[in-house]
C-alpha cells in the first residue's frame, strides 16, 4: 500500500474518531429536543435561521461535553466491551487531543448560543455541560443516584431552545423539561440492563448492577413510564397544546407503558433493546405531535381570519349596494 493511501486512511480514521467522541446518537436527541423547544416557544413567524443556529450551538456543547466525558472516563471505558473500541481506549486518539477538542466545541457552542440565542440560552448550555461533567460523571462510581442527577442536564436542551426563542423561561419550557426528565429513566434503565455486566466491570453504580432479578430496575422503568403518561398530557391541560396533541400523547405514552410491561415480563436483553428503541420513537413522535398541533392551530386560526375578512367584505358590499 502506498504511503499516500496509508496517510489517507489514517486521516479518515482520525476524523471518524473525532466524530465518535461527540456521540452522534446522543446528538440526534439533542437536535430534536432543542428544535422542539425553540419551535414551541417561538411566536409566528418562526425565525428558521435562528432556530438552526440555536440547534447547532447546542449540538456543539453536547458534542464537546461528550468528548470531555470520553476524556474523563477513558480508564473505565477500557473495562467495558461496548466502549473498549472508543477512540481513547483503542489508542486512535491521545487523551490530550480529546480534551482540547471537547473544550473547543463547548466554548464555540456557548459563544454561538450567546450570539444567536442570548445570554440565558448560553448560560443554560454552560450549566448543562458543567453539571454533567462535574456532578453526574463522578457520581456514577459512587451512587445509583447518579442516574437521577444526570437526568437534570439531560432534560435542559428544550429549555435552551425555548430561551433562545423567547429570551426567558416560562411554564411551557418547564413542561418540556419535565417530559424529558422522566422520559430518561425508562430509556437509560433499558440500556443499563442490557450492559449491566459491563457497568459492573467498570465499577459504575447503576441500578441494574447487583439487581440480579431485575425487579428494582424494571420497577423504576414502569413507575417512570406511568408518570410520563400523566406529565405528557399536561401541555394540553394547561392549554399549551390542543386536543389533537392530548389524544395523540395519550395513545403514544400508553403504548410506551405497554412496551415497558412487555419488557418487564421476561427482562431479557433483547426486550430491553426493543424498549430502548421504543423510548427514542416515543419522544420523537411526542414532540412531532406538539409541533403538528401548533401548525394545525395556526392554520385554523388563519382560516377563521380569512373567513371573517371575506364575511366583512360581503357585508360591506351589501351595505354599499343598499345605499345606492
Amino acid at each position: 500500500m502506498s504511503r499516500f493511501r496509508t496517510t489517507e486512511l489514517t486521516l479518515v480514521g482520525r476524523a471518524n474518531a473525532y466524530v465518535a467522541l461527540t456521540k452522534p446518537d446522543v446528538s440526534f436527541l439533542v437536535l430534536i429536543t432543542t428544535a422542539a423547544g425553540y419551535y414551541m416557544g417561538a411566536r409566528e413567524p418562526v425565525d428558521w435561521l435562528n432556530l438552526v443556529h440555536t440547534v447547532f450551538g447546542t449540538m456543539l456543547i453536547a458534542g464537546g461535553t461528550a468528548a470531555l466525558n470520553h476524556y474523563i472516563e477513558r480508564d473505565s471505558d477500557r473495562h467495558m466491551r461496548r466502549t473498549a473500541s472508543r477512540p481513547l481506549p483503542s489508542g486512535v486518539l491521545r487523551p490530550v487531543e480529546a480534551l482540547w477538542f471537547g473544550v473547543a466545541l463547548c466554548l464555540a457552542g456557548a459563544v454561538d448560543l450567546l450570539v444567536v440565542g442570548g445570554w440565558l440560552a448560553s448560560l443554560l448550555g454552560a450549566v448543562t455541560c458543567l453539571s454533567y461533567l462535574l456532578a453526574y460523571t463522578p457520581l456514577k462510581k459512587r451512587s445509583v443516584w447518579a442516574t437521577f442527577v444526570g437526568a437534570f442536564p439531560g432534560a435542559v436542551p428544550p429549555m435552551i431552545g425555548w430561551a433562545a426563542a423567547t429570551g426567558h423561561l416560562d411554564g411551557g419550557a418547564w413542561l418540556l423539561f419535565l417530559i424529558l426528565f422522566f422520559w430518561q429513566f425508562p430509556h437509560f434503565n433499558a440500556i443499563a440492563w442490557m450492559y449491566r455486566e459491563d457497568y459492573a466491570r467498570a465499577g459504575i453504580r447503576v441500578l441494574s448492577v447487583g439487581d440480579t432479578d431485575g425487579s428494582r430496575t424494571f420497577r423504576q422503568i414502569l413507575i417512570s413510564s406511568a408518570m410520563l403518561v400523566v406529565i405528557s398530557l399536561l401541555p394540553s391541560v394547561l392549554r399549551m397544546t390542543g386536543v389533537r396533541y392530548f389524544f395523540g400523547a395519550l395513545i403514544v405514552s400508553t403504548a410506551l407503558v405497554q412496551v415497558c410491561f412487555w419488557a418487564a415480563k421476561s427482562k431479557s436483553n433483547v426486550r430491553a433493546k426493543w424498549l430502548m428503541h421504543a423510548t427514542v420513537l416515543h419522544i420523537t413522535v411526542l414532540l412531532a405531535l406538539m409541533a403538528y398541533d401548533k401548525i394545525a392551530h395556526r392554520t385554523m386560526r388563519a382560516s377563521h381570519k380569512h373567513h371573517r375578512q371575506a364575511s366583512s367584505s360581503i357585508l360591506r358590499a351589501v351595505v354599499t349596494n343598499s345605499h345606492r
